[in-house]
């Protein structure tokens, strides 16, 4: 039902209840029908579901089953690095989530709010969740409004509904319904809604739904039925890991088949090519998943961003637009006077001509329109030395602070003697002072009133002058169109204190003073961030409920558009199209203003069905079912709700759009050195199939027994594969289009490498086998160390594209360096300690045979991946 619409005996009526309240008996069978008043969460994740959803993985499964196969065929030891990567991966994704879910749980406010309401015809306290339709409910400054309330009084109420509407303002509220019979959300005055806050003045109204009835309910609803997309991780390694398992799969069958016409047993061949299977699986890559997400999401926290779901890590780096809330992100969240004009003269509160006190009464009309903002003004000093109070408010104070004029010495020299308060009739306050001999009053209110009630403006000299309204309203239409709320300023002074009950006596026949322009200002740091973000190739869009005037003043001002206002669309531009026309027209507006919570889902819908990864930044309810739907969902760890935060996959401790930004970057070098791994140990893995699998075919004796492939794959794939996550991102970074969703992990000529070097590899080893058969058992010793010590060199070579391995230095990667060493030194130990080579059927080299094992696999792939590199520098450079 459209409760606004309906007058006050029509909504009593029809929800058979009264002004005096229900009864305390009608009140708990409508609590029996109704449920409780209280909106439904998603259960919270028990810790051990949590935990047991880490084995989910497609890898993850199939390493699971290479650990039975290796159990089964070797000895169960073999088995434990495979099922120790596994754990170590399980519990590190554990951890994360863990820690995301109580970090969470503390931001929220824990304590269960209460109400006034009446029943019986008596006022009582009760918690909130036990309201029900038909209750009369009273509301106070301060109050969080319990359920859906149909206003049956507002005496100067005001609301803070941003986190509902968007709106950042607080909203006059009135009791009369709407002229019109269909209005948004935001201007139904007539309604408080659920979970909304009173900032000013007092009221009542009666419940009109409750729970997930309320507004509030609705969104959470649209929530729960709004499903999480996939990170383009999870599909890439999704799709990776089904593709390896086949490839595997194919290469094993042709080596079995050629081994076994080879005349090798058919036994050793099958232990041989599950070996390889096993040892083909990067199965470190998980643990080198989550370790370098978690690496990064401990640096986004530090950086002011709490990372709920590890996998958006690495969402960020795929990101191509941000739809970003603009109050408190994009802006300061806080109401500053930017221009004061007064006469002919316009200039910023802290560029004010000085004026003493002590020397004489103020003269000029800046100098009495800066007394006035200190004097007529009701902002408090808290124990911090804070102003606080009506937003507003605070900033007059501020502003005449800046200029010099203090309110304590003013009040002092100019004592009030009465004052008429706000009210949303009148639409100004007033306040009487003593001056001098005489008495003054300064008003300051909405331009149309204070204007229409002067009968002369303040001259520079100090004289009366005739009102120039045409030239007020032309200042009042440029500071306007600047996005600046416009509040006027006038004075009258008498021979003796006035009849104060007679508003008429203070606030006609004034004398104008001038105007004062607010705004709530860009962020220092935002503007530097959109910026990136285009250098970047992501596009920042503006989607907030406020005016489209006040949107688009702060969009030029941080070039997300340009001067000429284009790309601009509101709310009810936006609800005249379907889906498909807003598809089309979705990417080339900036600004999106005044709008409401299915509009936003909207726009997501639509940038996602143009091929986008969008980015969606919300503090409101009404956010959050955007910021569920997006690829990546942000929530404000400051401003936002609790609705907001549990939809989204990221938290913003600091509520900075600059700090998206950041974790953009963290996303695109994650993503990095996760793909670094993968082209690293498929590479290798690639030279060992290759080699193994053709040695019969060339006529040599299986290249490597099943042991010793187990112990190559496990022994590079774990530190240096690890070292990888901790490779400093590129100084270009944030200068290349973000990673396209699309792209597979071996695009832009990767795949090219990994089969090219593989080759290069399993050559080697071949020509390296044949060359040193006649050396007894060293030669599987001499390939074995050849293969770990190629795969280091891999290590190295793949930390760069483009660049050289000389000009980013050797030792810029330090964890990567003491792998390499650790690494080396492992595998020295199976050549040179007895028990290694009892294990791994291998025998001592001598210096000779070490050095010219070492010197051919660092000397070979360094040349061919530096000429490489040179031949991509070359291309580039050309193109």
């Amino acid at each position: 039902m459209e409760w606004y619409r309906l007058s006050h005996t029509e909504t009593l009526r029809a929800l058979d209840a009264t002004a005096t309240g229900l009864t305390i008996a009608e009140a708990r069978k409508r609590l029996a029908q109704f449920g409780m008043n209280e909106i439904r969460h998603e259960a919270q994740r028990k810790p051990l579901r949590m935990f047991l959803g880490q084995f989910t993985d497609f890898m993850i499964i199939v390493l699971l089953i290479a650990a039975v196969i290796s159990g089964i065929i070797g000895k169960p030891g073999d088995a434990l690095p495979i099922l120790a990567i596994v754990l170590l991966n399980a519990i590190i994704g554990f951890v994360q989530e863990f820690r995301a879910e109580r970090a969470l749980i503390a931001l929220r406010k824990m304590a269960e709010s209460t109400a006034i309401l009446l029943r019986d015809g008596a006022r009582i306290s009760v918690a909130a969740r036990e309201i029900v339709p038909g209750d009369i409910v009273l509301l106070e400054a301060g109050n969080i409004v319990p359920a859906d309330l149909r206003l049956l009084e507002a005496v100067h109420l005001q609301a803070m509904e941003a986190a509902l509407t968007g709106e950042s303002q607080p909203v006059e509220k009135t009791v009369a319904p709407p002229a019109d019979e269909q209005v948004s959300l935001g201007d139904r005055l007539d309604m408080a809604y659920m979970g909304t806050v009173v900032s000013y003045g007092r009221g009542m109204g009666v419940a009109v739904t409750t729970g997930m009835g309320t507004e509030l309910g609705r969104i959470a609803e649209a929530i729960r039925s709004t499903k999480a997309v996939q990170t383009p991780l999870q599909r890439r390694l999704a799709l990776f890991g089904q593709r390896l398992s086949i490839a595997i799969f194919c290469a094993c069958l042709v080596m079995f088949v050629a081994g076994t016409l080879h005349g090798e047993p058919l036994f050793m061949m099958l232990l041989t090519v599950i070996s390889l299977a096993v040892a083909a699986i990067p199965e470190a890559l998980p643990a080198v998943v989550s370790i370098t997400l978690a690496f990064g999401a401990r640096r986004l926290v530090r950086q002011n961003a709490l990372i709920r779901r590890l996998p958006a890590v690495e969402t960020l780096g795929s990101v191509t637009y941000i739809c970003s809330d603009k109050t408190g992100t994009l802006t300061l969240n806080r109401m500053t006077v930017e221009t004061i004009w007064a006469g002919v003269t316009s200039f910023t509160p802290g560029a004010a001509p000085p004026w003493r006190p002590a020397a004489e009464r103020p003269q000029s009309p800046v100098a009495l329109l800066l007394t006035a903002l200190a004097l007529s003004n009701d902002a408090a000093i808290d124990d911090q030395g804070e102003l606080t109070g009506d937003p507003t408010e605070v900033a007059l104070s501020v502003a005449a602070r800046a200029a010099g004029y203090d309110r304590a010495e003013l009040e002092r020299l100019f004592p009030r003697l009465a004052e008429l308060p706000f009210d949303s009739s009148r639409k100004c306050m007033t306040t009487v002072h003593r001056w001098g001999e005489r008495v003054i009053s300064f008003t300051k209110g909405a331009v149309e009133v204070v204007v229409g009630s002067s009968a002369s403006a303040l001259g520079d000299g100090g004289v009366a002058e005739p009102l120039r309204e045409e030239g007020i309203a032309r200042q009042v239409e440029a500071l306007a169109g600047e996005g600046q709320r416009v509040l006027a300023v006038a004075m009258r002074t008498y021979d003796r204190l006035p009849d104060i009950p007679g508003s008429d006596n203070l606030e006609s026949g004034l004398t104008f003073l001038g105007l004062v322009g607010m705004i709530d200002p860009p962020r220092p740091e935002a503007q530097q961030a959109v910026a990136q973000c285009r250098t970047a190739g992501i596009t920042p869009v503006m989607i907030t409920g406020d005016h489209p005037l006040t949107a688009r003043a702060i969009a030029r001002r941080l070039a997300i558009i340009d001067h000429d206002g284009t790309a601009v669309m509101t709310g009810t531009e936006l609800a005249a199209l379907s889906f498909d026309e807003l598809v089309a027209r979705v990417e080339s507006v900036r600004v999106y203003a005044r709008v409401v919570p299915e509009q936003k889902l909207n726009i997501v819908n639509a940038l996602q069905q143009r091929g986008h990864f969008v980015a969606m930044t919300g503090d409101g309810v009404n956010d959050a079912p955007a910021i569920k739907k997006a690829d990546i969902g942000v929530a404000m760890g400051i401003t936002g709700t609790d609705v907001a935060k549990e939809a989204a996959a990221m938290v913003l401790l600091d509520d900075n759009f600059a700090t998206i930004v950041r974790a953009v970057r963290e996303g695109r070098q994650i993503f990095a050195n996760i793909r670094k791994f993968i082209i690293y140990s498929i590479t290798s893995n690639t030279g060992t199939l290759i080699a193994v699998a053709f040695g019969p075919l060339f006529g040599l004796p299986l290249l490597l027994l099943p042991i010793q492939i187990l112990w190559l794959n496990l022994l590079c794939d774990s530190l240096p594969g690890l070292a990888l996550a901790s490779e400093p991102a590129d100084d270009d970074i944030m200068n290349r289009p973000p990673i396209n969703p699309t792209e597979g992990i071996f695009a832009g000529g990767r795949g090219y490498f990994v089969v090219g070097f593989g080759v290069l590899i399993g050559a080697g080893a071949l020509v390296l086998q044949a060359l040193t058969m006649r050396a007894g058992c060293a030669w599987q010793t001499m390939v074995l160390t050849f293969l770990v010590v190629n795969r280091l060199t891999v290590a190295m070579a793949v930390r760069s594209d483009r660049r050289s391995l000389f000009s980013i230095g050797l030792f810029t990667n330090r964890p990567l360096v003491g792998a390499l060493f650790v690494t080396l030194l492992l595998q020295l130990t199976v050549v040179y300690f007895p028990p290694g080579n009892r294990i791994f059927a291998t025998c001592p080299l001598t210096i000779r045979e070490l050095s010219l094992t070492i010197a051919v696999a660092v000397g070979t792939l360094l040349v061919v991946s530096e000429l490489q590199k040179a031949l991509v520098r070359s291309r580039a450079r050309r193109g």
